[in-house]
């Protein structure tokens, strides 16, 4: 039954809510991140402070116990000041040296995915790139935990194609962005060898999986999408469209080595998708090619004739190690949340 106190809402009052549920939660979001910004600022300092000293006075482990009681007896409400906290800390500001620590992406990100980044990457370049991307893209603790421990900037833009001989100069760079190499099935839970179709099931039945390991942009268009070519039919086996790039990428799968031909056949479907489906306002399609394995120099000379952008990349679905598998999060985990956590304080005693 309606309430009948619905009945007397004044016209725009729907709308008019709708738009403060929207503004009220807008403001909390930049409320906590100014506040975690803040928060990452304070534990920068206070690392700094420690990290001169050690270096000045060659202050030890034991200093850094006092100072976590001593500050702990003036804050008792506060925490985070654990004598490990503080210590990350001043890991932390060794390893961000220069410049306001504000004016750094890590300081846009919750103290848990600081202590992530200190941990599990071993040079500051690499910092600032996984740090800039769980920025950009919103990934949780969990999220960029998987990430590093798949090496998936590492493997960003890394498999070898014809982009800079077929697109203008700024298209060809931001289409490498998108080839990685190798890729990463090992949430697949494959082993030994596997037929090509099984291949292609086990990736469209693991969909979100198989597009987290694409790369941001990718939304999933088909398999085995049929064209008919004056009678003739013929299927491409996985097709994407990036929303970033605006341009529908065809990707063809091969589990055995690297062959010339596996090119002439991807040349043609990215002809005809470029023909058949592409529209004006698209970007030119391209494709990626994923085999078992490759020689480098055969890939190489078969780009190098080939009309369509086009690159070649290997898979792999080999397990991790055990002690690498144990550290990394669960899909429970990586499904959950490509939401920004509330500002952090781990780890702590």
């Amino acid at each position: 039954m309606t309430d009948s106190r619905e009945l007397d809402l004044p016209a725009g009052y729907v709308e008019l809510l709708e738009d403060l549920k929207a503004t009220v939660k807008a403001a909390r979001t930049t409320a906590l991140r100014t506040i975690n910004t803040q928060l990452i600022d304070l534990y920068w300092t206070i690392g700094q402070g420690v990290r001169l000293q050690q270096e000045q006075q060659g202050w030890g482990s034991g200093v850094i116990k006092k100072l976590s009681e001593d500050l702990r007896r003036e804050f008792p409400e506060m925490k985070g000041l654990s004598p490990r906290n503080i210590q990350y800390m001043t890991t932390f500001a060794g390893a961000w040296q220069g410049g306001p620590i504000a004016q750094q992406a890590v300081a846009q990100l919750p103290w848990g995915h600081v202590t992530v980044l200190l941990d599990k990457v071993d040079t500051q370049e690499k910092r600032n790139s996984y740090a800039a991307a769980a920025v950009q893209y919103g990934w949780s603790r969990n999220v960029l935990l998987n990430m590093i421990m798949n090496r998936t900037l590492e493997r960003t833009g890394a498999a070898p194609s014809n982009f800079a001989q077929q697109l203008v100069a700024q298209d060809s760079e931001l289409a490498q962005q998108i080839a990685k190499d190798p890729y990463n099935f090992e949430f697949l839970g494959l082993s030994g060898e596997v037929a090509e179709r099984e291949l292609e099931l086990a990736l469209t039945s693991r969909i979100t999986e198989t597009l987290r390991e694409l790369g941001p942009g990718f939304a999933f268009v088909g398999r085995q999408v049929h064209f008919d070519v004056d009678g003739d039919d013929y299927y491409v086996d996985m097709l994407f469209f990036h929303m970033d790039q605006n341009r529908y990428v065809v990707i063809e799968l091969k589990t055995g080595k690297f062959q010339p031909e596996f090119a002439g056949k991807l040349n043609f479907y990215v002809a005809l998708v470029d023909d058949m489906l592409r529209r004006q306002h698209h970007n030119e399609t391209i494709g990626i090619l994923i085999c078992g394995a490759k020689n480098e120099r055969s890939v190489r000379y078969s780009l190098g004739r080939s009309t369509s952008p086009m690159a070649v990349a290997a898979y792999t679905y080999d397990k991790l190690p055990a002690d690498e598998k144990r550290v990394l999060p669960n899909e429970g985990h990586v499904v959950a949340a490509l939401e920004w956590a509330e500002p952090g304080i781990e780890p702590e005693d």
